[in-house]
């Protein structure tokens, strides 16, 4: 439901999570002069990594390279990298020590160590300080305080769009839909009642109708990724009280009932449905998407609201990629005519200096922490798990209005580097290599060497 169905209005929202952190900290003894830091939303992205041993955030791709190491506020470069990481390389495995930030939640949380860190220079304490915003960050989801705190004002806090009935009812009409949430039913009431009330609009889409007519299955408390494994008991909600009702429920699918806890394998029996016979929606890459599609085989679809902002960027902005593509193939073209007996070493020392001046100002377009899936023309650990395990992604599920339920969507081909060096239209299998200059057909387009994980063993997903 968060961040999917109820979109939270940025920054507001962050700003709110953020204060509450603040308070819940100097409550359990930090200094009280933190509370003058505010919430800044051009600093953080989604899919740093916390080092919780130096207290540095890093941007990495996903085999840990580094891209991006700030210290607090401050970036770090060249040797001060190369203090703390000697191969510019992390073990993401170490999870005792590496944190990822994937969700939207997490945004508040990576300020925050960077306000922390920032405030306490030169501190060896940085795993305490983990400890201790993790448990902030709970006391303010798991007290109530954070949605006591939304429920006061729901239009500043959540978006509220007359298409999301609209699609829902639409969707119904061809096929059955669930609502999984980890929120308690009396919040996911309140929310889901709200987005449905138009009643005091002149021009509503659809009639006023009560929201759960519109899901086949409600589940609330799910303690998602938990409800991908094992899960919980499955137990019905009364939902004039809000409490659960005694005894694990193992009757049939009542119509608008509301059921707590469960687990994926639940609602595959209750829908009669399983695999790919599903499409679910999230916004969490490890707690929704890679789970379910690892677990389940169930088809995905990843909600990323920062999809609109990248855009408009990277239209805008696009000639900054073009550049880089052609300092790619500038610096190709230096090495064309040479081969392991050339003596001569082509000076690209400026060259290098172009790309990592056009990289940093396409990072700064975006954000003081650069694109959420990009480091110049290398893809982030975010861009690639997003490639990896979402079938399909968009800023809101809201996309699937413009779309017939019959639509078939197929990914575009992407050619690997061998691939992309040969030029189909013009070639048979006679002339294939009297077609290719003769630097490409003996060695292969320099600017096209990826490097690739020669492990052979499959990524591991880590916290995701």
């Amino acid at each position: 439901m968060d961040y999917t169905l109820a979109m939270y209005k940025s920054p507001d929202y962050e700003e709110l999570a953020f204060t509450l952190l603040l308070e819940h900290l100097v409550a359990i003894g930090y200094p009280p002069e933190i509370l003058a830091y505010k919430y800044d939303p051009t600093f953080p992205t989604r899919g740093l990594v916390f080092d919780a041993l130096y207290g540095n955030l890093l941007k990495v791709d996903s085999h840990g390279n580094l891209l991006v190491c700030a210290h607090g506020f401050r970036f770090l470069k060249g040797a001060e990298i190369l203090h703390y990481y000697p191969n510019k390389f992390i073990q993401r495995d170490d999870m005792k020590r590496f944190h990822i930030l994937n969700t939207l939640f997490n945004l508040t949380e990576a300020h925050l160590y960077a306000c922390l860190v920032d405030f306490f220079t030169n501190c060896s304490r940085y795993v305490n300080m983990f400890q201790d915003v993790r448990e902030a960050m709970d006391h303010v989801h798991l007290s109530g305080c954070l949605k006591e705190k939304t429920l006061e004002n729901l239009e500043k806090y959540v978006v509220k769009d007359p298409r999301v009935p609209l699609l829902l009812s639409r969707m119904k009409e061809v096929g059955k839909i669930f609502l999984a949430t980890n929120s308690d039913y009396t919040y996911t009431d309140a929310i889901m009642s709200y987005l449905f009330d138009f009643s005091n609009e002149d021009k509503a889409d659809v009639p006023q109708r009560p929201w759960r007519s519109y899901f086949d299955l409600i589940v609330v408390d799910t303690r998602k990724p938990l409800f991908f494994a094992e899960g919980t008991v499955l137990r019905q909600v009364d939902t004039d009280t809000g409490k659960l009702r005694i005894g694990t429920y193992t009757g049939p699918l009542q119509h608008c009932a509301v059921y707590s806890g469960g687990s994926s394998d639940v609602v595959c029996d209750l829908l009669g449905v399983k695999g790919k016979d599903i499409l679910y929606m999230g916004d969490h890459i490890f707690g929704d998407i890679l789970k379910s599609k690892k677990r389940q085989g169930w088809r995905t679809f990843l909600v990323v609201p920062e999809l609109a902002r990248e855009l408009q960027v990277w239209t805008e902005k696009s000639e900054l990629f073009e550049e880089l593509r052609s300092l790619d193939v500038f610096l190709a073209e230096l090495y064309q005519h040479l081969d392991s007996g050339s003596s001569e070493r082509p000076d690209i020392s400026s060259i290098k200096r172009r790309i990592q001046k056009v990289t940093h100002e396409m990072d700064m377009c975006y954000g003081k922490m650069g694109s959420l899936f990009r480091c110049g023309s290398r893809q982030t650990l975010f861009a690639n798990q997003l490639m990896r395990y979402a079938d399909l992604y968009a800023a809101s599920f809201i996309n699937f209005l413009y779309y017939p339920f019959s639509y078939l969507f197929r990914a575009p081909p992407v050619l690997m580097a061998h691939e992309s060096t040969v030029e189909h239209s013009r070639l048979d299998s006679g002339d294939m290599v009297a077609a290719l200059p003769p630097w490409l057909a003996q060695h292969g387009d320099p600017s096209q060497q990826v490097p690739q994980d020669s492990s052979g063993e499959e990524e591991d997903d880590g916290e995701a």
